[in-house]
């Protein structure tokens, strides 16, 4: 008959060791990993880079932020 009498614990401890690292690896990683969920950019977010590409110039970037601002105020 098998008795386990506890000589193991110490392999058994590396092992609760191990799978607690590779969690915490899996889900503190600040890198992009594929597949994960990103957080959608905001309005004023896309309106920024299109502004800093030079896709609009400074007068029509300030009217529609006013439009964006004003939108987010009634809310």
């Amino acid at each position: 008959m098998m008795y386990y009498n506890g000589n193991f614990w110490g392999m058994h401890l590396i092992w609760w060791f191990i799978w607690l690292i590779l969690l915490f690896w899996i889900f503190a990683t600040p890198y992009d990993i594929p597949g994960q969920r990103k957080k959608k950019d905001s309005p004023l977010d896309i309106l920024k880079k299109r502004f800093a590409s030079g896709e609009i110039t400074k007068e029509e970037y300030l009217e529609k932020k006013e439009i964006i601002d004003d939108g987010s105020q009634q809310k």
